[in-house]
């Protein structure tokens, strides 16, 4: 009996020690390492800056109205939620002289944080789409991967180059912020002050429309915890007017742009453990993979064929280049 009663004591130990070794585990390390989403019911846990989701769907890299931009990154996957606005989005956005669009980073398979690039886009809740339209030929996934980014600024200025902007950008973005699900869309704060500056008729929308560093060159859309995830953390509500007041205009001073003093910070996903994270996220990590990417793809095969006819192999260790912005802290909420 005592022999039994050690053995059980310690198998217990074992599991103890196991289980503080996996928290201590960075998460980055483990979401970024995912090919495949876990092949669960789709449900959302924690805040978009510290959280994970499953059953998680892609996006085709080519569709009839879209192209995913950097493939290799292998971030096109979401909650279903998303996927589908995004596919809707580039098929309602044709009428407003958007021929199709260039899709950037939603989340990895299973969310979490990521190795490089975004602090949020851990839910699946979020999605880029670059102010770029398709071009009417397709992009090659060469140029997909190597196309540089367009900022819609004056070079060295916060505004807006008119040379660049056209209706077709309000156009899209009044489109995105029509659905009801979308709670925000994050734009550089020139951006928005061109919207504030030229838009007529119904200025509702422009609410939804928050001001943020980055953001010149590309369009965050965010929409709300899903249906059927209580462990999803909701934003605070956005509050009402069109955001054309005050607090646009302190994008325009020289605060928000002031260098941090001090030590550097370190980025909270280079730091975030496992331990930080809801406990979902563990059996999240551990949940079997899909029979196929193809299964869990929407509007195509779900791989793109490099010119000398071989797939291109996603690796979500592609390396995001860095803001040169100086970020200082704290920040604000979008």
């Amino acid at each position: 009996m005592r022999a039994r009663n050690w053995i059980k004591a310690a198998c217990v130990a074992l599991a103890m020690t196991a289980a503080t070794s996996a928290d201590a585990q960075l998460a980055k390390d483990l979401f970024g390492n995912q090919p495949l989403p876990a092949a669960t019911e789709a449900r959302v846990y924690g805040s978009y800056s510290k959280g994970c989701f499953s059953g998680g769907m892609a996006i085709a890299n080519d569709g009839p109205n879209w192209q995913a931009m950097r493939p290799s990154r292998n971030r096109r996957w979401g909650h279903p939620d998303m996927v589908r606005l995004v596919e809707r989005l580039s098929r309602d956005a044709t009428a407003d002289g958007w021929p199709g669009l260039l899709v950037g980073d939603i989340s990895q398979p299973r969310g979490g944080p990521m190795l490089s690039g975004h602090a949020s886009h851990q839910l699946g809740l979020d999605a880029d789409i670059w102010f770029q339209p398709m071009p009417g030929r397709r992009l090659s996934a060469s140029e997909r991967e190597n196309l540089e980014f367009v900022s819609m600024l004056r070079d060295g200025e916060l505004t807006v180059d008119d040379r660049k902007w056209s209706p077709a950008h309000a156009g899209i973005l009044r489109r995105a912020a029509s659905y009801p699900e979308v709670e925000r869309i994050l734009v550089h704060p020139g951006i928005k002050k061109k919207l504030c500056d030229t838009v007529t008729g119904d200025r509702s929308w422009l609410g939804k429309v928050r001001p943020f560093w980055g953001h010149d060159s590309h369009f965050h859309i965010r929409i709300g915890c899903p249906a059927g995830s209580p462990g999803c953390r909701p934003q605070e509500g956005i509050g009402r007017g069109d955001g054309c007041d005050s607090s646009l205009a302190w994008w325009f001073t020289e605060e928000p742009w002031r260098p941090a003093t001090g030590p550097q910070k370190p980025r909270a996903r280079d730091v975030m453990r496992m331990a930080d994270l809801p406990r979902e996220c563990s059996a999240v990590l551990q949940a079997p993979a899909p029979q196929s990417e193809a299964m869990v793809t929407i509007g195509g095969p779900g791989r793109t064929i490099a010119p000398g006819g071989a797939p291109i192999a996603a690796n979500a260790y592609a390396p995001t280049p860095e803001t040169a912005i100086p970020v200082p802290f704290p920040r604000p909420q979008p």
